[in-house]
């Protein structure tokens, strides 16, 4: 499968793996990075989320994680090749097993959401079959530093779920995105923050496109640094 090459690191795909998506672009770019010095990615992928919060944080360590060996070797790849590998080490382990004494500023995911699917790596990467919400959100709690947080991409009909197990775990909801795919749509996608601390919810809207098969000013002022698309 061809690479996706970007400003400063190219993602290596394989067909065993979800390729470069909107999602994960949209998570690695707008993700709050800001005093965060240990990160966790939970279900790397090909790497790209974790490639991008260390293009934009210079002092980040970060540690990947995926239960897929296909995915845990694609990612090993990309942040060897990336300029950032220094500060990038991913290990193939399920997350509901991972056990560690370090805290992490900040935990980030596009978790699995799919119900079903006749796929083998949507069965992995997507559905809720190996790592379900309630399991992502309990474990993430336990190792998030006293002011850490935890920052998730996941479909809009998700969101008020996803929220109340967060609740459940004693975390608040500090940042909400409302992600629409096109202008005057309904709201698509959303992009949750929780921290440990109760703190006012920021909320705001984001636009991918504003016309089909055209990127919005938005996203294209978003993502200038990481590529440049076409206007």
């Amino acid at each position: 499968m061809k690479p996706f090459t970007f400003k400063q690191f190219t993602i290596q795909q394989s067909k065993e793996v979800f390729r470069v998506g909107t999602d994960g672009v949209l998570l690695g770019a707008l993700a709050n990075v800001q005093n965060t010095l240990k990160i966790l990615e939970i279900g790397t992928g090909t790497g790209l989320i974790s490639l991008m919060l260390a293009q934009r944080n210079s002092d980040a360590e970060f540690l990947g994680i995926d239960i897929n060996k296909d995915a845990a070797e694609l990612t090993k790849i990309n942040f060897e090749n990336s300029p950032f590998c220094s500060r990038l080490k991913n290990i193939h382990q399920d997350f509901k097993f991972f056990e560690t004494e370090q805290r992490f500023d900040l935990i980030v995911s596009n978790p699995p959401y799919f119900e079903a699917s006749n796929s083998e790596k949507d069965k992995i990467a997507r559905q809720t079959v190996e790592l379900n919400f309630r399991q992502l959100v309990a474990k993430s709690s336990q190792m998030l530093s006293e002011k850490g947080s935890l920052s998730i991409i996941i479909p809009a009909e998700a969101g008020n779920d996803f929220i109340a197990i967060a609740e459940e775990n004693r975390m608040f909801l500090i940042r909400k995105i409302n992600i629409k795919g096109i202008e005057n749509s309904k709201i698509k996608r959303l992009i949750l923050e929780f921290s440990l601390s109760e703190n006012n919810l920021i909320e705001s809207e984001f636009i991918i496109e504003k016309s089909p098969r055209q990127y919005s000013d938005q996203y294209l002022e978003l993502t200038k640094e990481f590529h440049a698309f076409r206007k």
